[in-house]
C-alpha cells in the first residue's frame, strides 16, 4: 500500500503539471543553463552522433555514465528520468523475449540487440540534459542564430509554453464531464464498463479542448501581429538586436575543452580496453 501511495504522488495530474511548467519556464540556475544554447546544440549533436560509429560497449558505457553525471547536474525532473526507467527497463524486456523466440535467448543474440539500446538510451539521457536545462526562449534564439526558420523557432518556444496550460485546461474539461456524467451502477466483469466508461469521458474531453486550442492559437496570432511580428520575421535588424545577447564566453571555452577532453579520455579507455 505505501509503494501504491507513493506512486500515486508522483503519477498525478498536478505533478505532471508542475514538472511541464519548470521545464516551459527552465531552470536558469543549474549548470547547463548557463551555457551558450548553440554550444549545447553541438555538444548534443556529437555526443548523440558519436555512439553510432563504434560497436565498442566499452565506449557506450562510459558515455551512458557520462550523460547520467550530466542530466544529475542539470537536475533533470525525476518525473522524466522515471518514465525513462520505465522505457528502458520495458526495452529490456522486449528484448529477451524476441532473442528468447528467434535467437534462442543466447548471450551472443541479445548483445547486439543491447549495443543499439544503449546507443538509443544515450540520444535520450543527452536530449534530456540538455533541453531540460535551457528556457524556449535561449533555445528558440539558438535555433534563430543557426540560420533555423523564425517560424519553426518561434513554434518551439511556443509548443513549450503552452504544454502546461493545455495539460491543465485538459484536466479541468475532464473533471467536467466526470460531475455531469454518471459511472456504470454496474462494473460489470473486471469493471469493464467502469474502464470503458472513463474511455469514453477521455475521448470526448479532447473536442472541446481542440475548440479552444484553436481560440487561443488566433488570439495569439493577432497579438503577434499587433506587436509586428511578421516584419521581425524579415528583418535583419530585428533580428540582431534579438539575439545580441548570445556571445560565446569564457565559461563556453571551458565547457568545450572539458567535454572536448572527456569524450577523447572515454575513446582511449575504449582501446585500452576493448570489449
Amino acid at each position: 500500500m505505501e509503494l501504491t501511495d507513493k506512486i500515486k504522488d508522483v503519477l498525478n495530474v498536478q505533478t505532471i503539471k508542475l514538472e511541464l511548467i519548470k521545464t516551459a519556464f527552465g531552470k536558469p540556475d543549474v549548470y547547463m543553463a548557463k551555457i551558450d544554447p548553440r554550444v549545447l546544440m553541438f555538444w548534443y549533436l556529437t555526443v548523440s552522433i558519436l555512439p553510432w560509429f563504434t560497436f565498442n560497449n566499452t565506449i557506450l558505457l562510459l558515455i551512458i555514465a557520462y550523460t547520467t553525471f550530466l542530466a544529475v547536474i542539470s537536475r533533470v525532473s525525476p518525473l522524466i528520468l522515471t518514465l525513462l526507467g520505465i522505457g528502458i527497463i520495458t526495452e529490456l524486456f522486449t528484448l529477451f523475449i524476441v532473442s528468447l523466440i528467434f535467437g534462442g535467448g543466447t548471450f551472443e543474440t541479445i548483445l547486439p540487440l543491447l549495443t543499439f539500446s544503449m546507443k538509443l538510451f544515450i540520444m535520450s539521457i543527452a536530449s534530456v540534459s540538455v533541453f531540460a536545462s535551457m528556457s524556449p526562449e535561449r533555445l528558440s534564439d539558438g535555433l534563430l542564430s543557426l540560420k533555423v526558420p523564425a517560424q519553426f523557432s518561434f513554434a518551439v518556444s511556443y509548443g513549450y509554453r503552452m504544454l502546461p496550460i493545455l495539460l491543465d485546461e485538459y484536466h479541468q474539461i475532464f473533471q467536467s464531464f466526470r460531475l455531469r456524467g454518471k459511472t456504470p451502477e454496474k462494473h460489470g466483469f473486471l469493471k469493464w464498463r467502469i474502464v470503458y466508461y472513463y474511455i469514453k469521458v477521455v475521448i470526448q474531453s479532447f473536442y472541446p479542448l481542440m475548440l479552444n486550442i484553436a481560440k487561443r492559437t488566433r488570439l495569439t496570432v493577432e497579438a503577434l501581429e499587433v506587436r509586428g511580428f511578421s516584419y521581425s520575421l524579415h528583418s535583419s535588424v530585428a533580428k540582431k538586436n534579438k539575439l545580441s545577447y548570445l556571445k560565446v564566453r569564457t565559461k563556453d571555452y571551458i565547457f568545450i575543452i572539458t567535454q572536448l577532453t572527456i569524450l577523447l579520455l572515454i575513446l582511449w579507455a575504449g582501446d585500452v580496453f576493448p570489449t
